[in-house]
This record gives structure tokens, sequence and C-alpha cells, in this order.
């Protein structure tokens, strides 16, 4: 991790494949597959996050094969508890405030996996986010307010920006509320 708490890519990729692997257990060619499926369609191809095999969560003893006789890509993983214990230290992970590919995909991440924590801490991962998500409001209400009033494209595209902020903060402040 990043001394913030925030998780570095290759992070990211293991608490997808860790957080895949707790809902069901599934082969090593399909985990690779939807990693690969949900990386790309949060944040498009990246070079960032190709991390390390994840024949790596095998040797970490992350992961585990169901059957040890199996070999090669149709042998079927399931999380272990190390790897389980791991999946919820990644999910507790802080968020950076700005806008980012990486960021888009730590939060699908948390949204994804939320629930596999209890209600308290998954009250405490809605605050973070609440958190981060008002001070990006802020953030870009301040650069409104100081080139508003520019020629050129930027205060409508700011007005986009905010506006989608906005709903993003109020959908989270819902979700917050509702974790009792």
């Amino acid at each position: 991790m990043y001394r913030d708490n925030t998780l570095i890519p290759s992070e990211a990729v293991r608490l997808l494949a860790l957080g895949i692997l707790a809902g069901r257990p599934m082969s090593y060619g399909q985990l690779a597959k939807e990693v690969r499926h949900f990386t790309g369609r949060i944040v498009g191809p990246s070079l960032d996050l190709v991390g390390a095999p994840l024949e790596v969560l095998k040797v970490e003893g992350l992961v585990a094969q169901v059957d040890p006789a199996a070999k090669g890509e149709d042998a079927v993983l399931t999380v272990t508890e190390l790897g389980r214990s791991e999946m919820l230290r990644l999910l507790a992970s802080n968020v950076r405030p700005q806008v980012s590919d990486i960021n888009k995909l730590i939060i699908a991440l948390k949204m994804r996996f939320l629930h596999f924590l209890d209600v308290g801490d998954q009250r405490v991962q809605a605050e973070l986010l609440h958190d981060i998500s008002e001070r990006e409001l802020a953030r870009l209400t301040d650069l409104r307010g100081h080139h508003g009033e520019e020629d050129g494209y930027l205060p409508a595209w700011l007005d986009l920006e905010i506006a989608q902020t906005q709903a993003r903060h109020d959908w989270i402040g819902r979700l917050r509320d509702r974790l009792v």
C-alpha cells in the first residue's frame, strides 16, 4: 500500500481476485478472465493493472486448489482463511480523493465486495467514501468559482463534473444512512 493506506494497482487486482473467489470457487482460467473483464471495463486496458500472476496467490497461501491433483487452467481455486483476511484488509483501505481510473476501480471493488464486511465496517467504508466525495465536491466547486467567468468550455465541463460528483455524494450518503 501507499503511505496513506491506499491500494497500489497490483493490490487492487489482488482484492478483485480474492473477492471473486470469496463469492464462489472457480478455475484459474475463469478467474483470470473475470479479472481481465472487470478491470478492462472499469479502467480500460492498463499496464498498471498487469500485476503479478494469479499463481502468486497460491504460493502465498491466499487461495488453494479444491482438488490438489487438478492441473493447469482448469484447476478450481477457492479462497483460504488467510486469503479472506487479506481481502478484508485490502477492502478496508483508504481511497485517494482525486478521481482517477485506479480510484474508480478501487471504489467499484469496494461496491462489489462491501457485503463481505460486517455492517459496522460497511458503514465505516461508506463514511470514508462520503467524505472523499465531499472533498472532491469542494475542490471542484472552488475550481468552478475561480474559473467560472472564463471563456471556453471549462465552466460547462466543471458544471458537469460538479453535478456528477454531487449525485455520487448523495447516493453514497443514502447508502451510508441505510447501513445502521
